[in-house]
């Protein structure tokens, strides 16, 4: 082996391990839609939902914020202001928005319109901070969105009335989310991941509890057993790690690349939609999941 490929070699396994991080994320975020629709069986509204979510989540959040509060250097206030702006658009608006749209619309359209955020990453990065996007990047991304048409026409066929609202709903949280993603990648080199997580998250747990209390009565919280249970996987396996995995993500491969990892969502939720929800799977979905797969395998062969 070369010297070379020897120097090589490290940095394409960082890379390479970053992106595996970043997908394992995106599984494991694709399932709120199908844990979401569960919940919902129990006529609980997005309001509701959002709140037991963040509820159960906010410990895990509280706890980690305090400790990196005790251990690292203060944040300026430029800082502070920042990490307030995430977390009021990440996990709040965002998941709003889309929590929102998931009344109208299945699991498996809502992650095929959530797929759109790394075009919006990847625009944004160019129009406004004059990042290259290299031509391996633009031809993933191309496959990818062949994959993401073929299923979004077999949705729109079967789909109902709500279609239209609900995806524009979800629509919108993937640019909130596209910009999340953005600037926390500007930020997460100077905070770190778990600091900023935490205490980003801890402020979209504050507002989403606080519209709650705003928009609905105390009541409502009380709820089936079955409900609990279900906010509690949504908040653990649904939030608090892929959050994690995703900033980890975005501190090893950049925010870009680390967004059209999320590639696999739609995927994943195709496979448990079918598995959990009864969600049939056709030719088109298979046709749209092989051109995916694609897409990410050529965004794996960008040069670290």
């Amino acid at each position: 082996m070369s010297v070379n490929q020897s120097s090589m070699t490290p940095t394409r396994q960082a890379f390479l391990l970053g992106l595996g991080i970043a997908t394992l994320g995106a599984v494991f975020f694709s399932a709120k839609a199908i844990v979401a629709k569960l919940i919902y069986r129990y006529d609980v509204d997005a309001v509701t939902l959002i709140t037991f979510r963040m509820l159960f989540s906010l410990p895990f959040f509280l706890g980690i914020a305090l400790w990196k509060s005790r251990t690292d250097a203060p944040l300026s206030p430029a800082e502070r202001g920042k990490i307030v702006v995430l977390g009021l658009i990440g996990y709040y608006l965002s998941s709003f928005l889309d929590f929102l749209g998931l009344q109208y619309i299945s699991a498996g359209l809502e992650r095929l319109i959530l797929f759109l955020a790394p075009s919006f990453v990847l625009l944004i990065s160019f129009l406004f901070l004059k990042r290259k996007v290299t031509r391996l990047e633009w031809l993933a991304l191309l496959v990818s969105y062949g994959g993401t048409v073929l299923v979004f026409l077999h949705d729109v066929r079967v789909g109902g009335s709500n279609i239209a609202l609900g995806g524009a709903l979800v629509l919108s949280s993937a640019i909130t989310y596209a910009l999340y993603l953005l600037l926390s990648g500007e930020l997460v080199r100077k905070v770190g991941t778990l600091r900023l997580v935490a205490y980003a998250m801890c402020v979209s747990s504050v507002a989403c509890i606080a519209q709650y209390f705003l928009l609905r009565p105390a009541g409502m919280l009380v709820q089936p057993h079955e409900v609990y249970v279900l906010s509690l996987l949504n908040a653990v396996f649904c939030t608090v790690l892929p959050v994690y995995l995703t900033m980890l993500a975005v501190e090893k491969i950049g925010a870009a690349s680390a967004s059209q990892a999320g590639m696999v969502g739609p995927v994943s939720n195709l496979f448990l939609a079918a598995l959990i929800l009864g969600e049939p799977i056709t030719a088109i979905q298979l046709g749209g999941t092989a051109l995916v797969l694609c897409g990410m395998y050529l965004l794996s062969r960008k040069k670290a």
